[in-house]
């Protein structure tokens, strides 16, 4: 069939429902885009990719091996944010259970570069979900009936946008995979990195719809840079939304390496624990985005490099919260333990996930000796995992 627009808030409220409803109960996704991926077909790729990694899904982007160096600014806030990225789709070999394919108006498009990604996209049992803005000629639709978010956008960043902001106000959800904030930093300039892309800062914004949401993601950006950094006024053009990304990617990158050297392991356990005065310092160099996407990242990283499980512990700034957070993984080859176990083991109400990955937090009253409180939890967990 060929694409055409969504005709009623309705049903576009009922496709954006089911699209969340898979990012909840699913868990591995490949990101799919067109050949010769431009701008926004990259970012509306990193941008979904990035919620899912707020709700520890398994995300992992699919490129061609030909990418413009001009969009490395957006791949490169991808290993912070625990996604993996290829360049060579006929190597990949990694089990799926949903396909996400982005900014490609029918099949032919899709970068394939061999077998492998024609055997996914023709089996049944594997979902496919589509977001695109290319309507009429000879497009036509790749994902499943009921999960196709293509209507009229400024971009298929854009669609990826109007996710986020039903998020937003899921409260259900965001409290169950312990989410503070759904609309971060680098999640909004992901959006506004493909809108603008695709609209030349909006100068090719084709109706008052358009330009409504272009409005939203612009004031969003803005607001979020007041609020978290020192910058002073509004992004005035698309070189300076470039600017903030890689700032934001070399601060990322300072925290990475502030975790990774403090790491620690057990038998069982990759883990790393950073206590107030270090937070207090780390906070002085980026800003508490930054800090909780790498530990979603290092948390990843760890479980892989134990062979079984990692776990991070830090302590909230006081102006943030008075609790301490906690991330737990599952390495992909661990299958042996429900980390959902580990709640009811030690008690913990304020916490949430699924057997791969969990998060939790404790007030601080409850934890004087952070380090002691870990190391008393990974000596009774190493008592009950099973070989």
């Amino acid at each position: 069939m060929t694409k055409k627009r969504i005709e009623t808030i309705r049903e576009k409220n009922r496709i954006i429902d089911n699209i969340i409803e898979a990012l909840v109960q699913r868990n591995s996704f490949l990101l799919l885009g067109h050949e010769n991926p431009d701008e926004d077909c990259i970012a509306s790729m990193v941008a979904f990719s990035i919620l899912l990694s707020k709700f520890s899904k398994e995300a992992r982007i699919c490129l061609g091996k030909r990418v413009h160096e001009h969009f490395g600014y957006l791949l490169s806030i991808c290993r912070y944010n625990a996604i993996e990225v290829f360049t060579d789709c006929a190597s990949f070999r990694t089990p799926v259970d949903t396909l996400v394919i982005c900014d490609t108006p029918k099949p032919s498009m899709v970068e394939r570069m061999g077998g492998e990604i024609d055997a996914l996209m023709e089996n049944k049992n594997i979902l496919k979900i589509e977001f695109d803005h290319h309507l009429g000629a000879d497009s036509t639709y790749i994902g499943d009936e009921g999960y196709c978010l293509v209507t009229e956008a400024t971009s298929a960043a854009e669609l990826v946008g109007h996710v986020a902001l039903k998020l937003r106000g899921r409260r259900d959800i965001l409290e169950r995979f312990q989410i503070d904030s759904i609309l971060t930093r680098n999640l909004v300039l992901a959006i506004l990195s493909g809108i603008i892309g695709d609209t030349n800062m909006g100068k090719f914004i084709k109706s008052r719809r358009e330009q409504r949401f272009y409005d939203i993601f612009s004031r969003l950006l803005n607001e979020l840079l007041a609020k978290e950094t020192t910058k002073s006024g509004n992004l005035g053009s698309i070189k300076e939304v470039y600017g903030e990304l890689q700032r934001l990617s070399s601060a990322e990158d300072m925290c990475y390496r502030f975790f990774m050297e403090r790491k620690k392991r057990t038998p069982e356990v990759a883990y790393t624990i950073l206590s107030d005065r270090e937070m207090e310092l780390l906070l002085q160099r980026a800003d508490s985005d930054a800090i909780v996407s790498v530990a979603r990242a290092i948390a990843n990283e760890l479980a892989e490099e134990s062979g079984k499980l990692s776990l991070i512990a830090y302590y909230d700034h006081p102006s943030v919260s008075d609790l301490v957070q906690f991330r737990m993984r599952r390495s992909k080859d661990y299958k042996r333990y429900d980390l959902r176990n580990v709640l009811e083991m030690f008690s913990i109400e304020n916490g949430g996930g699924h057997e791969g990955a969990i998060g939790f937090r404790l007030p601080r009253s409850e934890v004087n000796d952070l380090k002691g409180y870990v190391e008393n939890m990974l000596e009774n967990l190493g008592k009950v995992l099973p070989a």
